[in-house]
């Protein structure tokens, strides 16, 4: 394609004939999506004219000498309009890419399944979120992550889980990875894991944990299921410190939960259900010697009196 082409169309310029040669050229394809994309929007309010008088005061003025040939500078103007709106249309071209990602996520008390376009599947927890590329899904087997996903990846080339604490990569395996604010922790179920953290590669076979809390690598034991037990309606925590299964209960029956008077970095072993609130408020509070009163959408842990 000529280089002028596309700043004539943009000024309508171009003659019949060489509208018909541009038109056969492999870029019009695209430049006619992204301005069918931008006809519902509009550029911010520019004074071109007030721009090219700064511009002008912001050089040097020099007075021509008598009979001296002053040329116009106008003519830039029109060029400076093309470059405003070729400018406009590479910002609304990356914003159009952008927004080909597929995003799902999911509310309190909600779960959603997923399968990806290579036969993947994904099942998110709820308040999780994922973001992936299908238009390039099959150069780049990668997707971001904030909250807790179940993975089972068909095999094929490198497979990545990126999420603001780490980034996880397989071939084909199953494996499960949470990571909210102050928690990240990935489990293999199949296969094999490498998690890099911190610039450091972890490999993780199947029957394998890898926990950070609150920034600190943490011993952990080795997953006793073949599947995590959330699949199952039950949260399951082995030596986590109170603050994060509190934090679960919330988002597994979308409550507000509050404490008092309560070490919330006392460390808790044991499981809830995720269908029966009364019974979970019971799973908590007895092993970790508590009280609780649950009123309408709000839960108050409390420490007993002494």
């Amino acid at each position: 394609m000529q280089e002028n082409y596309l700043a004539k169309w943009l000024n309508n310029e171009l003659s019949e004939e060489e509208v018909i040669k541009f038109k056969a050229t492999k870029e019009y394809a695209t430049y006619q999506k992204i301005v069918e994309t931008t006809k519902g929007l509009s550029a911010p309010k520019f004074d071109m004219d007030k721009a090219w008088n700064d511009l002008k005061k912001a050089k040097t003025v020099a007075v021509p000498e008598e009979g001296s040939k002053v040329i116009s500078l106008n003519p830039l103007k029109k060029y400076l309009r093309i470059a405003a709106v070729v400018a406009l249309m590479v910002s609304v071209a990356l914003f159009y890419n952008n927004s080909l990602d597929e995003r799902i996520s999911t509310q309190y008390a909600e779960r959603a399944e997923v399968v990806l376009p290579d036969a993947s599947e994904v099942v998110l927890n709820a308040e999780s979120k994922i973001r992936y590329s299908k238009e390039k899904w099959a150069e780049k087997r990668s997707l971001s992550l904030s909250g807790e996903a179940y993975f089972k990846v068909a095999k094929g080339k490198r497979f990545s889980v990126n999420t603001p604490d780490g980034t996880v990569a397989v071939l084909g395996t199953q494996f499960n990875v949470e990571s909210r604010k102050g928690y990240f922790e990935v489990s293999c179920y199949e296969g094999l894991v490498s998690v890099t953290y911190r610039d450091k590669e972890i490999k993780l076979p199947a029957g394998n944990s890898f926990l950070v809390i609150d920034g600190e690598i943490t011993p952990t034991q080795h997953p006793s299921t073949t599947e995590p037990a959330w699949l199952s309606n039950e949260s399951t925590f082995k030596s986590i410190p109170l603050r994060f299964v509190f934090e679960e209960f919330q988002r597994q029956y979308n409550v507000k939960v509050s404490t008092k008077n309560i070490d919330e970095s006392q460390l808790f072993s044991g499981s809830f259900s995720n269908q029966d609130i009364e019974l979970a408020l019971q799973s908590i509070s007895v092993p970790s010697q508590i009280k609780f009163k649950f009123e309408g959408n709000k839960v108050l842990f409390y420490a007993k009196a002494p």
